[in-house]
């Protein structure tokens, strides 16, 4: 048991922590103000290898594990949650492409999926499917040599803007065998977007509804067999929600930061807010929960790069336990700050808004806790 990084893998995380300070940092404030996309950084991310990260490298992608995935969003996060959560994203539905596809529709979108010359967006939840994924109504009919599909996806991250939409569709009985996994290009007829949605956080990255009215694509676009949609959208959901806890872990880690300088040079009753032996516990408290949040989710990833039969379990683990101390602690940095924390002078009400919703999306915490509890309850456990 090693929990030292190798030489390697801190190279990867100094690279990600450099390019996140230099590049993030400064026009968080502003993409956030102005709800601005930023494509040319995050290009410029791509050109790190952060956009195929676990992608073949034979495509363009880095080929690297999901631990360094983990190092990597903790940095991005640090500069940007926002900006970070989407290329997480971006990661996850190309990986999709890339575990499942065939080796031409491999070759045919991840090259410039992995440059980010294309985005991609990950296309599950619907208007009355979102924790029940496996209730969802968007359907694919086979006419021929196409599908054609009908229904609506809720909340994509990209919407209206990304190139590659990876959906899911019932292209059989109700229920989980039912799925089929599709990718659909924009610009394909039939495909239209809703409004923006107007969101408390993640405002660098649009965020709309997905429609399909009898939108006709090729046959050949289906990745992987009719009815292993839902077995493949919850593979990409377990790397998914690793990456998610490692934003939050990231964002609540720079808060500390901020935290720290913060109680040091403010002073009250005569001295520093350092001096007071309640705030240094509190200080310590934070510390030490993100660190046992940091280790499990190190563990988690461990596992799910040892195709470890818990690794399921074990991400949903780390989700939840990431994603819940992530916004107790940046809750905890705001309340040392007191009223200047809830100032947008400061950064902090910007990481709260922002890491909220990793809370909610890749699944809700409370589903989280289904899925570990069903896998401690099977029958043998």
């Amino acid at each position: 048991m090693d929990f030292g990084l190798s030489e390697e893998q801190q190279l990867i995380q100094d690279t990600a922590r450099q390019f996140a300070a230099d590049c993030f940092a400064p026009n968080a404030e502003k993409w956030d103000a102005e709800s601005h996309f930023p494509e040319v950084e995050l290009r410029a991310a791509a050109a790190l290898g952060f956009a195929g990260i676990y992608i073949g490298e034979d495509v363009g992608g880095s080929g690297l594990t999901r631990l360094d995935a983990a190092l990597i969003f903790e940095e991005l996060a640090a500069g940007c949650p926002s900006t970070a959560a989407y290329i997480s994203i971006h990661n996850m539905a190309s990986w999709m492409i890339d575990r499942f596809g065939s080796d031409e529709q491999r070759r045919r979108w991840l090259p410039n999926l992995t440059t980010m010359a294309h985005f991609a967006s990950y296309c599950l939840t619907e208007p009355g499917a979102g924790s029940d994924a496996a209730a969802l109504r968007t359907r694919a009919v086979r006419d021929g040599d196409h599908y054609v599909l009908n229904g609506s996806k809720a909340f994509i991250s990209g919407g209206g803007r990304s190139d590659i939409y990876v959906v899911m569709a019932r292209t059989g009985d109700d229920g989980a065998r039912g799925i089929s996994t599709f990718v659909i290009e924009a610009g394909t007829p039939g495909l239209s977007f809703g409004a923006q949605e107007k969101k408390l956080g993640w405002k660098s990255q649009p965020t709309a509804a997905v429609n399909f009215d009898n939108c006709r694509i090729p046959a050949q676009n289906r990745i992987g067999a009719e009815g292993d949609g839902f077995k493949i959208a919850m593979m990409g959901l377990d790397g998914g929600r690793l990456n998610i806890g490692a934003c939050s872990l990231g964002g609540a880690r720079r808060c500390l930061d901020e935290a720290k300088w913060y109680i040091r040079d403010r002073k009250q009753f005569g001295k520093p807010l350092s001096a007071f032996q309640a705030l240094q516990f509190k200080i310590a408290d934070m510390a030490t929960e993100l660190e046992a949040a940091r280790l499990l989710l190190h563990k988690a990833a461990s596992k799910l790069d040892a195709k470890s039969p818990d690794a399921t379990m074990y991400c949903a683990m780390a989700k939840r336990l990431a994603t819940d101390t992530g916004f107790t602690v940046v809750n905890e940095a705001l309340q040392l700050h007191g009223g200047y924390g809830y100032l947008k002078d400061y950064p902090i009400e910007r990481f709260l808004r922002d890491v909220r919703v990793h809370q909610i999306l890749e699944g809700t915490n409370e589903i989280m806790r289904v899925i570990v509890a069903r896998k401690l309850l099977e029958e043998g456990q």
